[in-house]
Order: C-alpha cells, then structure tokens, then sequence
C-alpha cells in the first residue's frame, strides 16, 4: 500500500470489500478449509478481480489464513471476500474437525520428558 511497495498495490483494502468491516457471517476461522464450486453457479453478478483471484487459489481445499497469505492481504478482509463468495453459492465451506477424547497421558509423558531433555 506503501509507495515503496515493490508490488505498488493501488487499491486499500477496506476499498475492497466496499467499506465493510465485519464479514457477514460467522463460518470462517483461520483454519476453515474453503474449495471453489465446480461448475460455477450459472446466475448472479460477475465477480470482481479479488473474487476471481480467490477462486482460482481455491481451486483445490485451501484454508483462509493460506488464502490471506497468497493474497497479501489481512485474514479480515479476506474473511468479507470470502463471505460474498459463500452468499453467491461459488464456494464451499468445510470447519474444522473438534479433536474427540481426551489426550493419551503416557503420550504427553514422553513428549514433556522429551522437552525436558532440550
């Protein structure tokens, strides 16, 4: 954003998602696995350039903090992008899964002995 930026990006961020500070919804976290929808739904508006650079990146399962590095931009912004591409049905969404049961203490054990030893 800077004029010594060596990628002299012109456009803000918040200018990116139209003045939005807060996404929308609440599905994405940094670890939300994100897929682009193959074929692309045939109706609604054309996705503008950030969206398309999206969904190409998305193109296989990309979680959003990769997306936001690859784009160069903050997880929020990214998050409010990502939000407009869910509303328009051109991506799916998978969470996490909750880690089940609890953590096998003779496995803990080795790993404290282990640091330990460091």
């Amino acid at each position: 954003m800077s004029g010594d930026d060596a990628g002299g990006r012109l456009v803000r961020p918040f200018t990116l998602t139209g003045g939005r500070t807060r996404p929308s919804r609440a599905d994405f976290t940094l670890i939300t696995t994100v897929t682009a929808v193959d074929p692309p739904p045939a109706h609604g508006p054309r996705p503008q350039p950030e969206h398309t650079r999206i969904l190409r990146l998305c193109e296989r399962p990309v979680v959003v903090a990769e997306l936001a590095a690859h784009l160069d931009l903050p997880v929020s912004v990214v998050v409010i992008l990502l939000c407009d591409l869910l509303e328009a049905g051109r991506i799916t969404v998978r969470q996490p899964r909750p880690v089940s049961g609890s953590p096998d203490p003779n496995l803990l054990q080795k790993v404290r002995d282990g640091l330990g030893r460091l």
